[in-house]
């Protein structure tokens, strides 16, 4: 069977549907003078870069001028568990705590002995259970949305400070490609995940008039991982809240706006999302109807079915890719279709 589905069987999966869709301080502290004995993880965060992360966030504060930065730990693993985690600058000689806030974010203040000492940032859970993000926001910015320029400073904050955990050493041998902040964040193959605050079934656009919804090649790492390669991904228990941002793409403002629809929302036709029809509303009878699609399962028991066909206009999307046209179907753990995105009119 072939993998674009006839526009006549989508007619006949969403028409009846789209009748009834509903709208849904910088003070310096003295150091501690402790003999630090503990062997120190290799992948704990590098306090010396993490600095040099702070120091680029102030050179390119033009992409949020009025925007703050804070760290964020995020879990890698089921078995995290954030709340309690606490996090110290550790030298040869000195340990400095880290004041973690209840939503698990941080800053850090500039010490030159730790700096001297070349000092590591370690965290109470082992560092390979947790994910580690730089946070930039800017006021004024609606609930649900992102600001297109405070994810571009995110990313080069983020690069610079070697927050990317995916296996530093198995990927040691990549090095610019992974490391230098401006190849990462200013090329479409740069490949830095963002993370949303919930689970996500579409990203869109929104730069004055001109809307685009990202295609499912940048939404959960691609769509591309799988058993074997999920635990080399600091997206391994966040596969479902993981995007893309096109931050290389400048025909996009830095006030573009990043709207979400969440998987926990309804169908609404203002976020490009419809109701399935009851005839069609099960896995079983989607392949049946459609043939086997592209297929994303996460550990909630939810899951993304993408089927791709040709746009009758075809146009760059935001990857920089003439993309074909999709339809992106949600699925629950009880295999019902929850709604449905048509990306291209049939």
């Amino acid at each position: 069977m072939p993998t674009a589905p006839p526009h006549r069987l989508l007619r006949c999966v969403l028409l009846s549907a789209l009748a009834c869709c509903v709208g849904a301080a910088t003070g310096q502290q003295p150091p501690a003078q402790v003999t630090v004995t503990a062997t120190r993880d290799p992948v704990d965060k590098s306090y010396r870069k993490m600095l040099a992360g702070m120091d680029r966030f102030e050179r390119d504060r033009a992409l949020a001028p009025n925007a703050t930065l804070r760290f964020e730990l995020l879990p890698r693993l089921p078995t995290t568990r954030l709340d309690g985690i606490t996090l110290r600058v550790v030298g040869d000689t000195m340990a400095l705590p880290v004041a973690v806030a209840p939503d698990h974010t941080f800053s850090l203040e500039r010490n030159s002995e730790a700096l001297r000492q070349d000092a590591a940032l370690v965290a109470s859970s082992k560092t390979s259970t947790l994910t580690w993000r730089a946070q930039v926001r800017s006021p004024g910015v609606p609930p649900g949305m992102r600001r297109l320029g405070d994810l571009r400073l995110e990313c080069l904050v983020g690069v610079e400070a070697g927050l990317l955990s995916n296996n530093a050493n198995v990927f040691a041998w990549l090095g610019a490609l992974l490391t230098d902040p401006d190849r990462v964040c200013s090329a479409p193959d740069g490949n830095y995940l963002f993370f949303a605050e919930r689970p996500l079934f579409g990203v869109t656009l929104r730069d004055g008039a001109r809307t685009e919804t990202l295609p499912f090649s940048m939404l959960y790492a691609g769509g591309t991982q799988t058993p074997d390669t999920l635990p080399f991904c600091d997206c391994q228990v966040l596969l479902d809240r993981s995007y893309y941002a096109p931050v290389w793409d400048r025909r996009w403002s830095d006030d573009t706006l990043v709207q979400f629809d969440y998987m926990d929302e309804p169908p609404n036709p203002a976020a490009g999302t419809v109701a399935v029809a009851d005839t069609h509303r099960d896995t079983e009878r989607m392949r049946a109807a459609l043939g086997p699609a592209s297929e994303v399962s996460f550990h909630s028991g939810y899951q993304v079915w993408r089927y791709r066909y040709p746009k009758l206009q075809p146009k760059p999307s935001a990857d920089g890719k003439a993309d074909d046209a999709e339809f992106v179907v949600l699925f629950g753990p009880d295999g019902l279709a929850r709604k449905a995105r048509l990306t291209d009119p049939l």
